[in-house]
């Protein structure tokens, strides 16, 4: 699957909070790389997948930063071509309310929480435990997104297009034992009686890249 294109949406408006990016990016192989904030316009030409990051700005805050409504026009491109996509955290967030759902800021989460998953294959051999840092949450679904990863904080933890090649997470699958210490000073983290080094949700990313090379 090296083969693939996948272009990453990077999201996140403060450069010191760039490490989540930054390990996603490390997921992949290659990738093209485009950042909303800066005014980046990508084309989708040639792109096999498309992986939307996390972010520490709101979707409710669209009236400070304007390119949330050209990300959220985006999502509706890529529905339109049926290019597979995975969207992180922030980028769930947006692609619901970009549906019609709601995000609403419930208060931080930081901490490995145990997860419900729906019978879906991109989680498959995912360990039902994964790194949550959030304090916004999606409410209510968008339009034809069924929920397929809860968890008891938060219902619509994970959500996947019923007609189109499109997931959402809450979570960050990114997160591994090797971030702990960044995420303790920047978010006051605790494991939540589970052990950061039995994490296995880095796998979210390679069942995407399969589902988006079964394409």
């Amino acid at each position: 699957m090296s083969d693939q294109t996948v272009l990453v949406v990077r999201n996140e408006v403060d450069p010191d909070a760039e490490y989540h990016e930054e390990a996603l990016l490390a997921q992949f192989e290659a990738p093209r790389v485009v950042r909303y904030p800066d005014g980046d316009s990508p084309s989708l030409d040639g792109v096999d997948a498309v992986v939307l990051t996390g972010s520490t700005a709101g979707v409710y805050e669209a009236d400070d930063h304007p390119w949330m409504a050209d990300e959220m026009a985006l999502v509706d491109e890529l529905l339109d071509r049926e290019i597979p996509t995975l969207a992180v955290c922030f980028g769930h967030q947006l692609v619901n309310a970009a549906l019609g759902g709601t995000v609403e800021h419930l208060g931080t989460t930081a901490t490995l929480v145990d997860v419900e998953f729906a019978d879906d294959p991109l989680f498959d051999g995912v360990d039902p435990v994964v790194p949550a840092v959030h304090g916004d949450a999606v409410t209510e679904a968008g339009d034809g997104l069924d929920v397929v990863a809860s968890a008891e904080h938060c219902h619509v933890f994970g959500t996947r297009h019923r007609e189109a090649p499109l997931w959402t997470v809450q979570f960050h699958p990114e997160f591994t034992a090797a971030h702990r210490d960044r995420l303790v000073a920047d978010f006051g983290w605790e494991d939540g009686g589970h052990e950061f080094d039995d994490v296995d949700a880095t796998r979210v990313y390679e069942n995407f890249l399969r589902l988006a090379a079964d394409r």
